[in-house]
This record gives C-alpha cells, sequence and structure tokens, in this order.
C-alpha cells in the first residue's frame, strides 16, 4: 500500500478533516513479522495499553482486543516518513517520560484515572499544538497539506498521531467493525433513507 492512500484512509476513518478517501479494512494487509518494522513486542504491548486509554473496554471490546499496536507498528514502519515516524517514536517515549515525570510511574503501571488525566492534557496540547503549526492549513486553503509527498512539515503533534492511528486500527479491524459497528460482509444497495432508532450502532460496511 502506498502511504499517501493510506494517511488519506486513517483521516477519513478517525473524521480528521486532514483529507479525503475511501476506508478499507486492514486485515487485506498481510502479516508482517516485527523484526522487519520499527519496533518489538515491548512496544507493542505499550502501544495496546496507551490504545485502551484511547477506545477502552466497555460493554464491547477495546483497543487491547482489537491488537492495535501491531497495526500501528506495520503501518508505521511502512506508510510513515522518516519524519513522520520520528514524530511518532520520539512521542511515544515522551509520553512514557511524562508518566515518570509526573507520576513517578511508567506508564503501563499507572491507574486508569492517571492515565486517562494524563491523555486528557495531551488531548489539549495536541489540538493547540496543530491549529498553532498550521497543520490543517492545507484543508482550509486548498493547498497541499503535510501529508502529501515532499510536504512532510509541519507534522501533527505525535498525540494526534497516536489517536488517529488507534481509532483508525481499531474501527478497521474485524473485531471493532464486527463488535463495536455493524457489519453486513455483502452490503446490499445503497439506502438513504434507512430508518434510525436512537443507540443503533453505527455500520461499517
Amino acid at each position: 500500500m502506498e502511504r499517501r492512500e493510506l494517511l488519506k484512509l486513517i483521516a477519513t476513518a478517525t473524521g480528521t478533516a486532514l483529507f479525503a478517501g475511501n476506508v478499507f479494512a486492514y486485515n487485506d494487509i498481510p502479516a508482517v513479522p516485527l523484526s522487519n518494522t520499527l519496533f518489538n513486542e515491548k512496544d507493542v504491548a505499550l502501544l495496546n495499553e496507551m490504545g485502551e486509554v484511547i477506545i477502552p473496554q466497555t460493554d464491547t471490546p477495546g483497543a487491547k482486543a482489537a491488537n492495535v499496536g501491531a497495526t500501528m507498528a506495520v503501518l508505521v514502519s511502512d506508510c510513515y516518513t522518516p519524519l513522520l515516524q520520528k514524530t511518532f517514536l520520539d512521542g511515544i517515549k515522551k509520553i512514557s517520560s511524562l508518566s515518570q515525570t509526573r507520576f513517578n510511574k511508567q506508564f503501563v503501571q499507572l491507574t486508569k484515572q492517571e492515565r486517562e488525566a494524563l491523555f486528557n492534557d495531551l488531548d489539549v496540547e495536541a489540538k493547540a499544538a496543530n491549529l498553532a503549526n498550521g497543520v490543517y492549513q492545507g484543508v482550509e486553503t486548498g493547498k497541499p497539506s503535510q501529508w502529501e509527498p515532499g510536504t512532510d512539515e509541519p507534522t501533527p503533534h505525535y498525540f494526534t498521531l497516536l489517536k488517529q492511528l488507534t481509532l483508525y486500527c481499531f474501527f478497521t479491524s474485524q473485531v471493532g467493525a464486527t463488535k463495536v459497528l455493524r457489519y453486513v460482509a455483502i452490503p446490499g444497495r445503497y439506502d438513504g433513507a434507512f430508518p434510525y432508532k436512537k443507540g443503533d450502532k453505527a455500520w461499517a460496511t
């Protein structure tokens, strides 16, 4: 898969207006050994824990159940430019550092409340940083965004990348599509007036 196509798909699936595209299920991506990525098993476990804060298990599965960390490892390694890879990897280290500084504990040792407090603060920081750095300028002006080839800067805040990947990897996974969304393997015709009742799950197909 080409990087440009993937990044457009991520934005579409996560509802972030950086670009347009079509959603696909990442189950179509062949299995890639971690040894061929920039990550190891410990990294994947940490990404799953971080993803679980963004999509926690409730009465439906959370991010860990979909093993979003393993898919993030492949997508970041295969489809991100070196600059975006560095932003993401440095960001994961930053989150670990903030955990130590703020709570004197590793991220995996934080309580649910501590993890949520940390991520809520990072979310506010990320939105402000993206706005200040003109990350969404390409959308507003019609000019190429940082996601287009050769226009890497400014990069999104690292927490934005983590959040986008978590949402994308989860809702395009088998778990997310069939256990959280409504999924029909062979959808029928388009019906723009299909009845909706409050509380109905969104459609994955």
